[in-house]
């Protein structure tokens, strides 16, 4: 089950990018927390607690214990915006969780047992992982960190795909529902060819054996003798 990830946050009066640009100054991050029956409420994080939590699957895949101000809210963490340069966090959404309601979100896949496996001892096998998260639905309760990918007894020529995947209890893939087209491949374990290209190595057009390239002078010299002597011939006449 997954652990409690508590993130501590302050409401904050002042709106607009002016009072944003403040409050990075200040090493604070703005954000908003939406969502349940309370109106949208902006609301101001440590910049140096976020850069640390961000560091960490959990944070955006798990239930968050958002405290502000010593009033505890469940949530999930929607949106995380960044500096396009900068090492830094610049807006923060989080939504609140109805935790008798139904949730979905995106969980991580961990892949185990690889390397003991009978195709990853195999030379020659390469083993490709085609997905590393999936949609899952449940209640808030219930929600994994991640989900692990056993595959330890993966053979040669094995397709893993989402229907079989161990699922925790209470979990289920939404795709799975709509049907058999979308039970996707996570993991293939198929042969690795390797193409060799051969060069065929194609006589230049311009390339002329060196006999002929020595007989044209050679016929030319004869050509220039047999002109002489007509020449000879028609002045003794």
């Amino acid at each position: 089950m997954a652990s409690k990830h508590e993130i501590k946050a302050q409401f904050r009066k002042d709106e607009g990018k002016g009072a944003s640009r403040r409050l990075r100054h200040a090493d604070l991050v703005p954000a908003v927390i939406y969502g349940g029956t309370q109106p949208p409420q902006s609301l101001q994080l440590v910049h140096n607690d976020i850069a640390l939590a961000a560091r960490n699957e959990w944070f955006f895949s798990s239930l968050l214990d958002l405290n502000i101000e010593g009033t505890v809210h469940k949530v999930l963490l929607r949106d995380l915006q960044r500096h396009p340069v900068k090492p830094r966090v610049l807006h923060l959404d989080f939504q609140r969780i109805d935790e008798r309601k139904p949730i979905r979100l995106k969980v991580p896949l961990h892949f185990l047992g690889q390397e003991k496996s009978p195709a990853g001892k195999l030379a020659g096998v390469l083993i490709t992982h085609e997905i590393n998260e999936i949609e899952i639905a449940c209640l808030p309760s219930r929600l994994p960190e991640h989900i692990d990918v056993d595959l330890s007894t993966l053979e040669k020529g094995d397709i893993i795909h989402l229907s079989s995947i161990a699922l925790p209890e209470g979990v289920e893939i939404p795709a799975l529902k709509l049907g058999k087209e979308h039970d996707l491949a996570v993991v293939l374990a198929k042969e690795a060819r390797v193409e060799v290209e051969e060069e065929t190595a194609a006589p230049a057009a311009a390339e002329v054996p060196a006999a002929n390239v020595k007989a044209e002078p050679a016929k030319a010299e004869a050509g220039k003798a047999d002109a002489g002597k007509a020449d000879t011939g028609k002045g003794k006449k």
